[in-house]
């Protein structure tokens, strides 16, 4: 499993601390991705541009299919331009593969927040894995689900995972850095339009 499928499970949670917008999701999935291809050397990061590597993705559908996405030429794109090139509609396409890979099964009533009947997680090593990542406060899995608000972060401005010899921190750090501003744009973009819509509204209902 890789982090982006951990991250997914745990948003689907029959039980989320508050339900996750499909937006904000995406975007933490498209990060979740690129620290994978990170740990797996198959990226680096040249400041805040993405550099392919020389090592294949992990043997991952989605993550292969990121990898391919991937800019290769100079110069390399940016890592907030890739959250929202990538993220587009991630969420939806990580739901349509862990149900085809029977790690989400349909429960009766409700409707998932991507609008088709409710599913939540199977039980399978998969999710205790995942749910277990969270629970012993993995650094990277904890960060990133604070970020979409499934789960208490660290306080401050900006997320900081700690640090692991080896891992790529920085270029891991530069990853979160830049989800949390995506996902804070995006919110502050719903609010603008809930502002004018509710002004729109009023006019309307002005005598």
């Amino acid at each position: 499993m890789t982090t982006a499928k951990d991250l997914f499970i745990i948003a689907m949670d029959p039980k989320p601390e508050r339900p996750v917008g499909q937006g904000d999701l995406s975007l933490a999935l498209a990060g979740a991705e690129l620290i994978d291809l990170i740990g797996a050397r198959a990226v680096t990061l040249d400041g805040d541009r993405i550099v392919p590597g020389e090592a294949p993705a992990p043997d991952d559908r989605l993550l292969s299919e990121a990898e391919s996405a991937l800019t290769r030429q100079t110069p390399y794109e940016r890592v907030e331009d890739w959250l929202w090139r990538r993220g587009r509609d991630l969420a939806a396409a990580y739901q349509a593969s862990l149900e085809e890979d029977g790690l989400l099964t349909p429960t009766r009533g409700g409707r998932s927040p991507f609008g088709a009947d409710r599913l939540e997680p199977a039980d399978t090593p998969d999710r205790r894995r995942a749910v277990d990542r969270l629970e012993r406060n993995e650094p990277v899995l904890a960060v990133l689900a604070s970020i979409v608000g499934l789960a208490d972060g660290p306080s401050g401005d900006e997320p900081e995972p700690e640090p692991e010899p080896d891992s790529g921190d920085e270029a891991v750090t530069t990853v979160l850095a830049v989800v949390h501003d995506a996902v804070m744009e995006l919110e502050a973009v719903r609010q603008r339009r809930s502002i004018e819509n509710a002004a729109f509204a009023n006019i309307w209902r002005a005598p």
